[in-house]
């Protein structure tokens, strides 16, 4: 079967490549995709942010790690032709009995040095594809992936953190920090969760939160047991820097999720001297994304909260369409933008 691959050659340059797919592979499931949602990393490659060794090291290549799609073709017939499945991006290659998959050096990730979901067929494993829930749009389906890199956050704070969780504290107000409140919030019904951030008008949009501040103006007695820093960028060391000085309490953990470029200071006297734990997160596994989506059929509010996340809707008919798609995305980094993928 002849597939089209549309790879990233060069900052803002994409050109489509014919190849064959492989349908002697029993373990290869060829995939139709769908919808995908464009994440910060395909940004930072698409407008060259990344270092030119990077780019280099790492181009030509398709990208897109956040895809739903519809199963073709099936060679042992477990998948029915036509079936919404959900594609994981992390494809790891060994086990280990402590280490996740999604932290093995041996591991590849779609859009990160091995083609993502810019192609008109993709070939996927058997173990990385899981079937779709009814009744939740594809739109919001279309950026699982980052939810279930929350899921997973939340899901190792749950085993590092001690018991004590009385009010929890989001540090961001785009989409990662309100994706972790409204999970931190069905998760933990019994705790407070507060959110920081820096424009009012978008911190006020998280309603589901039990307080809302901006981080130039938090009152002295407001106090967090542990904290999760969405900021990334050179903020997030300002972020976690207010986090570990003025707001949250003795022994409470930090799990820090927002990707920066550069290294940025963290006050490690304040560490040591309230006894603070501080993890970082990455990426996600095959059982994160089926946790999730039981997740979102345990809480249907939780996909239907997800609707303010969405930004535009784009059909892609074309490579014109996907410069475009991109372009809308630069423009408004506050928001998902999905693309209906007819290539």
């Amino acid at each position: 079967m002849k597939n089209t691959i549309y790879r990233l050659i060069e900052p803002k340059k994409i050109i489509a490549f014919e190849e064959e797919l492989d349908e002697k592979n029993a373990e290869g499931i060829i995939v139709k995709p769908t919808y995908m949602s464009i994440c910060h990393a395909d940004q930072r490659y698409y407008q060259g942010q990344r270092d030119p060794e990077v780019l280099k090291k790492k181009l030509p290549m398709a990208l897109i790690h956040e895809s739903i799609g519809e199963v073709v073709y099936d060679p042992k017939g477990e998948f029915a032709p036509g079936t919404r499945v959900v594609m994981v991006p992390n494809t790891p290659f060994e086990k280990d009995p402590v280490i996740g998959g999604n932290y093995l050096r041996t591991s590849k990730f779609r859009a990160s040095g091995y083609d993502g979901f810019m192609q008109t067929y993709v070939e996927m494993r058997r173990d990385l594809l899981l079937p779709l829930p009814e009744g939740i749009a594809p739109e919001l389906l279309a950026f699982l992936e980052i939810c279930t890199v929350d899921y997973h956050i939340i899901s190792r704070f749950d085993r590092i953190a001690h018991e004590r969780r009385g009010v929890l504290g989001v540090w961001g107000e785009g989409n990662m920090g309100y994706i972790t409140a409204l999970f931190l919030k069905y998760r933990y019904p019994k705790s407070k969760v507060l959110v920081f951030g820096v424009v009012k008008e978008k911190l006020d949009e998280i309603h589901f939160a039990d307080g809302v501040y901006q981080v130039s103006d938090i009152p002295e007695d407001v106090l967090v047991d542990h904290a999760f820093e969405c900021v990334g960028g050179r903020a997030s060391g300002i972020a976690v820097n207010q986090i570990i000085n003025d707001v949250i309490r003795p022994e409470g953990t930090i799990a820090l999720t927002g990707v920066s470029e550069d290294p940025v200071p963290i006050n490690t006297r304040m560490v040591l001297e309230k006894g603070l734990r501080l993890f970082g997160s990455s990426r996600s596994t095959e059982k994160d994304f089926a946790e999730t989506l039981q997740f979102y059929v345990d809480h249907p509010e939780v996909p239907k909260a997800l609707e303010r996340v969405v930004g535009k809707t784009m059909t892609i008919d074309s490579i014109d369409d996907i410069h475009a798609a991109f372009e809308e995305d630069i423009n408004n980094p506050s928001a998902k933008t999905v693309l209906k993928w007819n290539l």
